[in-house]
């Protein structure tokens, strides 16, 4: 095989690890962990021999579009820490982590028993990055004084996930989950140094 072919079935290999992960991602958020491979595979446009290549258990795709989730959480972190507007950033962020527990709550089961099994340091470390990638967000909100000084990083994702557990995706619209998600925010404002400044 030259190097330009084996380039491309890389490529190819990438691209179709990719689409699995995109239709998982989609199907464990509308229906749950209980997904058909096959049919994850179908929307994906590739065949189950392929997504087993790529996934050998339902347990190592589970754990890969968790991981996928955290990993587009952090990044979105460090893009939105350089903004002008802290604050408005910081609100965005919290917004996206509706999207990521929206998926999660598909999986949430599967995730539990994994939580406790053997790849559970695994978990030790998303939770890390997460954890992170909140730190980086509250920060600059709290340098700029657009915020309270008093909340940590793990008092907000605990906010954040309680207001996602209680928020069924089936019978709650978004509108009002991203609602709950503003009012947290507007607490985080309150008593904030450049708001008590102001009066």
């Amino acid at each position: 095989m030259s190097g330009d072919e084996g380039k491309t079935l890389r490529a190819d290999a990438a691209r179709n690890r990719a689409r699995l992960l995109d239709a998982a991602t989609a199907s464990f958020a509308e229906r749950g962990v209980e997904t058909s491979l096959d049919d994850i595979a179908k929307a994906a446009g590739v065949g189950i021999g392929t997504l087993y290549r790529h996934f050998p258990t339902r347990e190592d795709l589970v754990l890969a579009v968790y991981g996928a989730q955290i990993e587009a959480l952090d990044e979105r972190s460090r893009e939105l820490a350089a903004s002008d507007d802290p604050g408005e950033a910081l609100r965005e962020w919290m917004r996206g982590f509706v999207d990521f527990y929206a998926v999660k709550q598909g999986m949430v089961t599967l995730l539990r028993t994994m939580m406790n099994g053997s790849r559970s340091e695994h978990f030790e470390n998303t939770r890390a990055t997460l954890r992170q990638a909140a730190e980086r967000m509250l920060a600059p909100a709290m340098e700029a004084g657009v915020i309270r000084e008093d909340v940590a990083a793990p008092e907000l994702l605990r906010a954040l996930g309680g207001i996602c557990l209680t928020s069924d995706p089936k019978t709650t619209p978004p509108s009002s989950t991203l609602a709950l998600v503003d009012l947290v925010y507007d607490g985080l404002r309150f008593g904030a140094p450049v708001a008590a400044g102001t009066h």
